[in-house]
């Protein structure tokens, strides 16, 4: 293999200053930061005033400096030498062009800034690392990060071209009791259910009542609201009829997550009913039905052979047959969801929400209750099975990236700000797809 061929260092390209128009004439290395002069390079110089057209000449020079990318996690710190001009005419004094350094104002380059967007968004690093990266405050790296991505993603007009698949859930923001702690999140599933990428945060709107919903609807465009072709939701009846009323032509899908939640919880309770009145107490430790809790949750194609003797023993009881009568209509839904068939697997929910919709002993009242509201969202139910890939669950993934979110950031107290991280943390954005950045 031939000698490697080594070029002579060239600061300038190693920082990637070329790309700011810029030149380094030197560098001094401190304790706490790297700090590197440079001069503006400029490829044809302007000499002419821009208000009366008469030559300029040179005046003086000041110094801007701007933090940059850390390298090797030391701060970074550009100090440019720009040179000023002043007119022989009508005496306006105006300064060299770095705009392609930074924007006017900014304490942070457009290299900076690139690397504190992306490590916020790609890396997940919180607002204090970036600052600390490139040796500014906080609040300078937090209002460089949101303007730019402000411009770049939020501000997008066509960040919600596309969107045929709606996911809507709610969040809780803050755990406190001042002001409204929730807020409504809408996904866009549309690259789940077509397989060309992942979901992402289109919106969070304040409130999670219908209305909320339903404003942030009535909102949007009628040709985008006329595309939209499912939403899919979880069984709060407020999603289901803004829907219902802002988007008639798009099929309501109920998550299979919180349908099989809902027979989860009609267990639960029968459980715990027949727990007082056989025991007249609640669920001790050493108590059959208590001790079971966990493993009646457990599918049934799951259950270990210590588990399926532990189910044996509980049902042997009289006492525990209206457990196993719910256990039962619970394993069943679990069981439509899991086949690999789904034709098969609609039908067996079909037969399984006409059968606890009618003719339910009166003793099963937790299975009367589950019945009636199967049968109001039945078309709801059966629609995730003629539409794969439609499923809230994406949804709840990214409740979750939010919730990491805010607890790396211990918490936030303005609901403008904690919407512009979100959507920066889960609206899809990367770096290298945003041409503008």
């Amino acid at each position: 293999m031939p000698d490697a061929t080594f070029a002579c260092p060239d600061l300038t390209t190693f920082c990637r200053l070329d790309e700011l128009g810029l030149e380094v004439t030197g560098q001094r290395l401190e304790p706490g930061r790297a700090v590197l002069a440079c001069r503006v390079v400029e490829v044809d110089p302007d000499y002419w005033c821009r208000r009366c057209g008469c030559e300029g000449a040179p005046r003086d020079s000041v110094v801007r400096r701007l933090a940059h990318e850390p390298l090797g996690w030391r701060p970074t710190t550009l100090e440019i030498t720009v040179r000023r001009y002043r007119c022989t005419g009508c005496g306006h004094v105006w300064r060299q062009d770095t705009t392609r350094a930074a924007a006017p104002r900014a304490k942070l380059s457009r290299r900076g800034l690139r690397w504190a967007l992306e490590g916020i968004v790609c890396q997940h690093l919180t607002v204090a690392r970036v600052a600390e990266g490139l040796g500014v405050a906080w609040n300078t790296a937090n209002d460089a990060v949101l303007a730019e991505g402000q411009r770049v993603l939020i501000a997008d007009p066509d960040r919600f071209d596309g969107v045929k698949v709606l996911g809507v859930d709610e969040h809780v923001w803050r755990h406190t009791r001042r002001g409204d702690k929730y807020v409504t999140v809408i996904i866009d599933l549309t690259g789940i259910r077509e397989g060309t990428g992942p979901a992402r945060l289109l919106d969070m709107v304040e409130g999670r009542s219908k209305q909320a919903f339903k404003a942030w609807l009535a909102d949007r465009p009628d040709p985008w609201r006329q595309s939209i072709e499912v939403v899919a939701m979880d069984g709060f009846t407020g999603f289901k009829t803004a829907t219902t009323e802002e988007l008639p032509d798009a099929v309501t899908v109920l998550d299979p997550f919180h349908a099989v939640r809902l027979g989860g919880e009609a267990l639960d309770e029968c459980r715990r009913r027949v727990q007082q009145v056989t025991c007249g107490h609640r669920g001790h430790t050493g108590d059959p039905l208590y001790g079971a809790r966990r493993t009646l949750h457990t599918g049934a194609d799951l259950l270990t052979a210590k588990q399926q003797r532990r189910l044996e023993a509980l049902f042997a009881s009289d006492e525990h047959v209206e457990v196993e009568a719910t256990w039962g209509v619970y394993q069943h839904m679990i069981a439509a969801y899991r086949h690999p068939d789904r034709a098969r697997g609609r039908d067996l929910m079909a037969q399984l929400i006409d059968s606890v919709s009618h003719d339910v002993p009166a003793a099963l009242s937790e299975i009367t209750r589950l019945g009636r509201t199967l049968n109001r969202r039945a078309a709801d139910v059966l629609a995730y099975f003629d539409r794969p890939g439609t499923s809230n669950g994406p949804t709840e993934a990214i409740n979750g990236r939010l919730e990491h979110l805010r607890g790396s950031a211990l918490g936030f107290r303005n609901l403008t700000n904690y919407v512009a991280r979100a959507l920066l943390e889960s609206g899809g954005f990367r770096p290298q797809l945003h041409p503008r950045l």
